[in-house]
């Protein structure tokens, strides 16, 4: 299960949470907080692409954990993914973010650090030259394993973050955290409330 103090934490640190879900996902359930962004997005008055830019990180943070999510050993259980998802804003108001925690295998973590270890290190510009190269290729895009997916967040964030912390000896909480500076009519950003 989900260690709920690190929960709390999380929630603590990150400026305004607007939209917090720990617990089992589905298809449904994404869909169904999708409507909690679209009501942040309008009440904000966000561009269609600073909008677009939320929900796409969203539902791929989402998508990842569904895939990655290993809570639990019992057979009965493993085909349901577990997780917590957060979106909120920093306290300026101006820069978004979308932080993800689910459990991971030792396996997975092997997969999926080398890749964004190398994301974090490259340019917007190198990023959506990969991106393109990999949606031309059909190499990694939709596979398990962290291929297309990450690029796809990288590219439509300012700034990500990751960490793996180690439960035992083969599992590991894995955290991701994008933040999206809002581009719209409002004035370019000095500073972010990156953590």
């Amino acid at each position: 299960m989900m260690n709920m103090n690190n929960i709390k934490d999380l929630v603590q640190k990150d400026g305004i949470v607007f939209l917090a879900y720990g617990g089992f996902l589905s298809q449904t359930l994404i869909a169904c907080m999708t409507e909690s962004l679209e009501k942040e997005a309008e009440d904000s008055e966000l561009t269609m692409n600073d909008s677009t830019n939320i929900f796409t990180i969203f539902i791929e943070l989402a998508q990842n954990m569904m895939n990655y999510s290993k809570s639990h050993g019992n057979q009965t259980l493993k085909n349901r993914s577990e997780g917590l998802i957060l979106v909120g804003k920093c306290e300026d108001h101006k820069t978004y973010y979308v932080l993800s925690q689910n459990i991971v295998t030792l396996e997975d973590k092997e997969k999926i650090m080398p890749k964004l270890s190398e994301i974090v290190e490259m340019s917007q510009e190198n990023i959506k030259q990969r991106y393109r190269e990999l949606r031309k290729s059909d190499r990694d895009t939709h596979q398990k394993g962290g291929g297309i997916g990450f690029y796809e967040i990288a590219k439509r964030s300012d700034k990500i973050s990751f960490e793996f912390e180690q439960i035992d000896q083969h599992r590991y909480y894995f955290r991701l955290k994008a933040f999206i500076k809002i581009k719209g009519n409002q004035s370019f950003l000095s500073t972010f409330c990156f953590k």
